[in-house]
């Protein structure tokens, strides 16, 4: 096996070889590094690579597994973190050219968990800044490249934006993300990924830098759902430490995600929101609702009491209200130097009233309340995850969001899966998203996990 093989195999088939001791942890982390070296200078993914600690643990990997000292089926495989998630003693800038140099002092639990299982931390990936924007962009500190068009600079999506280049160019099998109004499934649209958007209270965000509590949720984002699922499980964990996680039971999906989707009762989205996706978009989307009935799923038609944008509008009021309550000091501080884009989607929360805030809270709860009657008996709803194709950045229209299909699974406390579903004449990939209720998971992971048996687009590779 090659190096160049090896950074090409999912998570799944990593884990047994290395547990067989058929793949040494040290030769597989060397595999990511050397491609890290090879290409990360063009695709920008990484903040910072852990090289010498990265070697360090793969030794002590390789050691254990081969003394019969393997602390699970994750021991020995890379991971890549978002720029969010604090490591003590480490660089954790949120993105932020004015947190540089600052180093964490504690350890997030969701890392933990994850160097717990023998996982081995390659380093930090680039986000936008305090994660508030879904292009993924960064002015300041760089924007990851998105692989798929290595000619012409593109939206890499966002806020997770260098965890979703670095696993499309394999230079990861697999990293978290966050996901606040779809930082994670943006990004996994635009990359040709998979993206998993958990429940909030089912993966711990103590020690994961905040942009809004009430709507941040972390996730894994890998190659195929089948990576997600398995990522997924060793992220989960009630956290006293977070008081979201009390009382949330482990979510074990791997026994059903095989089952298929006969019997499911899949919704499409409404009509009024087609209007709003490319033509090459729908046309995937509409491929991938066809196959999903062959597959036997039943897919039905719903009525929403809202419109998408509606919610979103919503949505993006309790981001700003919290978010600038968390970072009005550099905010309003003329010197600090902020990305210009950013700033004033924070700033914004300046000028919300507590009323405002509070109503906005009220409407939530609400609205939660409609959309669990009108998707009474639908196990999910079927919907694009970015409205186009990966932009140009020069046609960014900053003033926008390219979240319209994303943002009521926050808002409305979902859970959702976004899947390569095709590759548009343009060349880049789209991307279906599989919207299920609260703490539903392993059930968008089963749809997911079907859609990829019956279809190759989550194996296309950039270039």
């Amino acid at each position: 096996m090659t190096g160049q093989d090896l950074t090409l195999l999912p998570a799944h088939e990593l884990s047994p070889l290395l547990q067989s001791a058929r793949l040494s942890p040290v030769e597989l982390t060397e595999a990511f590094l050397a491609r890290i070296a090879q290409h990360d200078a063009k695709l920008h993914s990484f903040v910072e690579v852990y090289g010498e600690e990265v070697r360090l643990a793969a030794r002590a990997a390789e050691a254990a597994i081969r003394a019969g000292h393997a602390v699970g089926p994750l021991h020995g495989i890379p991971v890549a973190l978002k720029d969010l998630v604090e490591l003590e003693g480490k660089v954790v800038t949120g993105g932020s050219e004015a947190w540089k140099a600052r180093r964490a002092t504690r350890t997030a639990t969701l890392a933990r968990k994850l160097l717990a299982q023998g996982m081995i931390v390659l380093g930090k990936t680039h986000t936008v800044e305090f994660a508030m924007g879904g292009w993924g962009t960064n002015s300041v500190r760089g924007t990851p490249w998105n692989p798929w068009d290595l000619q012409r600079a593109r939206t890499p999506g966002g806020s997770s934006s260098g965890s979703g280049v670095a696993v499309a160019a394999a230079l990861a099998p697999w990293a978290i993300g966050t996901d606040t109004g779809g930082s994670v499934r943006l990004p996994a649209s635009w990359c040709g990924i998979t993206g998993l958007k958990t429940t909030i209270g089912r993966v711990s965000t103590h020690g994961v830098l905040p942009l809004s509590p009430t709507l941040d949720t972390p996730g894994p984002m890998a190659r195929s759902a089948e990576d997600a699922a398995l990522l997924y499980v060793a992220l989960q964990g009630e956290d006293p430490q977070d008081p979201h996680t009390r009382g949330v039971r482990f979510d074990d999906p791997m026994p059903t995600l095989k089952r298929g989707v006969r019997g499911l009762r899949l919704a499409r989205m409404p009509q009024g929101e087609r209007q709003f996706a490319s033509a090459d978009v729908l046309a995937a989307y509409d491929r991938s609702l066809a196959d999903l009935e062959r597959l036997g799923a039943e897919i039905v038609d719903v009525r929403l009491p809202f419109l998408f944008a509606d919610v979103a509008a919503y949505n993006l009021r309790i981001m700003a209200a919290e978010s600038y309550a968390l970072y009005r000091e550099l905010i309003d501080d003329e010197r600090a130097p902020l990305d210009p884009h950013v700033r004033p989607r924070i700033a914004a929360g300046r000028g919300l009233s507590a009323q405002a805030y509070i109503e906005a809270l009220q409407v939530r709860e609400d609205m939660k309340r409609q959309y669990a009657a009108a998707m009474e008996g639908i196990d999910a709803l079927l919907t694009p995850t970015t409205m186009t194709t990966a932009l140009p950045l020069e046609e960014v229209d900053q003033a926008k969001a390219p979240a319209h299909y994303t943002r009521f699974g926050n808002f409305l406390d979902l859970c959702a899966l976004a899947v390569p579903n095709g590759i548009a004449p343009d060349g880049l990939p789209t991307s279906l998203q599989v919207v299920c209720g609260g703490y539903q998971e392993a059930t968008a992971l089963r749809i997911g996990w079907a859609y990829q048996q019956a279809t190759d687009w989550h194996q296309r590779r950039p270039g």
